[in-house]
């Protein structure tokens, strides 16, 4: 299955309307960017119009809406502009504004849709970046307010609404589809609570607000212009702004978020947190060129001591480092002079999914084989499971190889492993071997 393209608006697109917080009318413009742009936002109305990245280190306010700013420049209220791109599937975008907030539409995500679907949608030449969790991250708030995320194959979200009067309690399991997100989500209306308003507005905010943009509930009466969308519009609500928020994190994000009372403040926390476990997973597998080599790493020629497999069989080309005797980190390059690529494919290379699990597990060979009790043995590779395949490999990429031993006993060993492309995971399972003497 060929990977995902990077995508972006066909044409620009333009719209007028009022924002929520300031008030001010504004007019916002859609515009095509060039792949790896992210999300781009630019300020129109002020001299050489600056533009400032939809970011997580750019987030400066998170009371009732998410804002962003890098010196003098500040753009409020992002999240519905954000979810809008990101659950319609869109990568690259430029934003353009002529005040410091966009408008409100009817306080859904439904009037940037619309003008999405009014530019159309193109793939470029680029592939999508993709980002899976590694392990589980989580933030809390007050009153048992929490937040987290979970490995996972694919966008999914958990979300628990409960306000402070214990009233329109609501709960909704959603797997990320973006037709789904047009239909299920991006409808779904802001909402406040009467005995708010006045806090928010001598705080400065809503002046822009009203029935016709947003749900006011008092004394579990409700007041809109229409009535409720959906039964649980308010918890769809808050997914909303999750996809929103989390749209600061510059990749297409698999993970399970499971939400209790979210708010701005604990969707940005849990992008941050994220965006951590992004950057430490980076310094591990960066480009090999820039990788330290790290303690025990071994050398191809050191490498052929402890293996028995040479040419062109032998799928190691270095070992980066080692951790503890129970976590390996290898290197293979692939080039177009691998002699499997002759038939696999002609015209269309691809490495066979087989030879990087090999990769696997020869690395967990050269892990379990440099303990001095199993010096001088040879490595039988017994069994594969949960192997999965993500990506093609081609001809061009540094194959990173990731191997933890989870289980040994006697001589029996399982191992975990993963192999990557950049940062992105092209094939993962659970190795089983065995040690003999040859």
């Amino acid at each position: 299955m060929p990977a995902p393209k990077q995508r972006t608006l066909a044409s620009p697109v333009a719209a007028q309307g009022t924002a929520l917080h300031t008030g001010s009318k504004v007019t916002i413009r859609f515009l095509p960017a060039p792949p790896d742009t992210g999300y781009l936002f630019r300020r129109v109305d002020l001299p050489d119009e600056p533009t400032l990245l939809a970011q997580i280190e750019n987030v400066r306010r998170t009371e009732r809406a998410t804002s962003l700013g890098e010196g003098s420049v500040k753009i409020h209220t992002v999240e519905h502009v954000l979810a809008a791109l990101r659950g319609c599937g869109i990568d690259n975008a430029v934003i353009e504004l002529d005040a410091n907030e966009p408008p409100i539409g009817d306080g859904s995500a439904q009037f940037f849709v619309d003008m999405i679907q009014k530019a159309g949608i193109i793939e470029q030449d680029k592939p999508a970046s993709f980002y899976e969790l590694r392990e589980p991250v989580w933030v809390e708030g007050p009153e048992g307010a929490h937040i987290a995320a979970w490995p996972c194959q694919q966008l999914r979200i958990s979300c628990t609404h409960a306000s402070h009067t214990k009233k329109f309690t609501q709960f909704l399991l959603w797997e990320y589809d973006s037709q789904r997100f047009v239909e299920e989500i991006a409808p779904a209306r802001t909402f406040v609570f009467f005995e708010e308003l006045e806090t928010l507005m001598q705080k400065g905010l809503i002046k822009g607000g009203s029935i016709e943009n947003a749900i006011i509930i008092r004394d579990g009466a409700i007041y809109a212009r229409e009535p409720l969308r959906f039964e649980d519009e308010f918890v769809r609500h808050k997914i909303l702004d999750i996809l929103g928020d989390l749209a600061l994190f510059p990749k297409r994000l698999k993970a399970h978020i499971v939400a209790a009372k979210p708010s701005h403040a604990l969707n940005v926390e849990l992008a941050k947190a994220i965006h951590r476990q992004h950057r430490e997973y980076l310094s591990r597998l960066m480009p090999v060129e820039l990788i330290p080599v790290g303690e025990g790493a071994l050398e191809v020629g050191e490498i052929l001591k402890i293996l028995p497999h040479r040419f062109p069989f032998l799928m190691i080309d270095r070992v980066l480092k080692f951790e503890e005797n129970t976590r390996a980190v290898g290197q293979k390059a692939v080039t177009i002079n691998e002699p499997y690529f002759q038939g696999h494919f002609p015209g269309h290379p691809i490495m066979p999914g087989v030879l990087q699990i090999e990769a696997m597990a020869q690395l967990a060979s050269i892990l379990f084989l440099r303990q001095a009790q199993n010096a001088g043995k040879l490595g039988y590779f017994m069994s594969a499971d949960r192997v999965k395949f993500r990506r093609p490999v081609r001809p061009g990429d540094t194959l990173i190889i990731e191997v933890e031993l989870v289980r040994s006993r006697g001589s029996i060993a399982k191992a975990k492993g993963r192999c990557f492309v950049h940062d992105d995971v092209v094939c993962e399972g659970e190795l089983l071997f065995a040690l003999t003497a040859p």
